[in-house]
């Protein structure tokens, strides 16, 4: 942490907070509107200074952080820790989406069925051949 810096890019800060693994990731996620920093809308290149508010999307995860500090170089995850505070109610709100996602039903338990038998292919093959040359669903009468 380099104490001398008053202000960098915001896609540099987010990088070198380990938010995302490449600053052009970080550009991209700006560049989508996945990133504010003071609950404005903001743009790679904007200026963050210590005290700056950001609020970023990583995946489904929703966190919102004050800066700390200002680093010019990307260090190991503890270091980077040192960069930001994230916010009770971001923290709050992390646990409870992860709550949510934990008790939430398995996807797949949802199929009855897994992929079609070879008597469901015989059978799906000969509704297919008995629709002939009708093109849509509709009645030609």
């Amino acid at each position: 942490m380099n104490q001398a810096l008053e202000s960098m890019r915001l896609d540099k800060w987010l990088w070198c907070a380990r938010f995302y693994k490449t600053r052009s990731v970080a550009v991209d996620e700006i560049g989508k509107g996945r990133v504010t920093v003071n609950q404005q809308a903001a743009k790679a290149a904007r200026e963050l200074r210590v005290g700056d508010t950001v609020a970023l999307r990583q995946g489904v995860v929703q966190r919102t952080v004050v800066v700390q500090a200002l680093s010019n170089m990307r260090g190991p995850a503890p270091v980077a820790q040192q960069l930001y505070q994230e916010t009770d109610a971001s923290l709050k709100a992390r646990a409870e989406a992860a709550e949510r996602r934990r008790l939430a039903p398995e996807p797949a338990a949802t199929l009855n069925e897994g992929r079609p038998t070879k008597r469901d292919r015989r059978q799906i093959d000969q509704v297919r051949h008995d629709w002939g040359d009708r093109w849509s669903a509709s009645l030609d009468e």
